[in-house]
């Protein structure tokens, strides 16, 4: 079976194109690596299963869908954003 990596979108910019967006995402990877194509030098392989995201609107819903259909999973927890405070005169020091 294919492994899927579980990962949380990043938000847009605009809350209105963040409105209908689904929060959470399942990505397989494939099992084969990728090769190049000697005419065009893409990289690209045989197996479509690395093409297919599976879009959830919880975190807990796509863990329970990777766990009813067999597939292995690895959950990627969203970094924190950490915000440096400063005032406008700091660029000039």
């Amino acid at each position: 079976m294919a492994r899927a990596l579980i990962f949380q979108r990043p938000a847009l910019a605009s809350p209105i194109l963040q409105r209908d967006r689904p929060g959470w995402v399942a990505q397989f990877d494939s099992e084969r690596p990728q090769h190049a194509d000697p005419l065009t030098g893409w990289a690209g392989g045989a197996n479509p299963i690395s093409q297919v995201q599976v879009q959830f609107p919880s975190r807990e819903s796509a863990i329970a869908y990777c766990e009813r259909e067999g597939h292995e999973f690895v959950v990627i927890e969203p970094g924190r954003r950490k915000l440096l405070l400063q005032s406008y005169a700091d660029n000039f020091r």
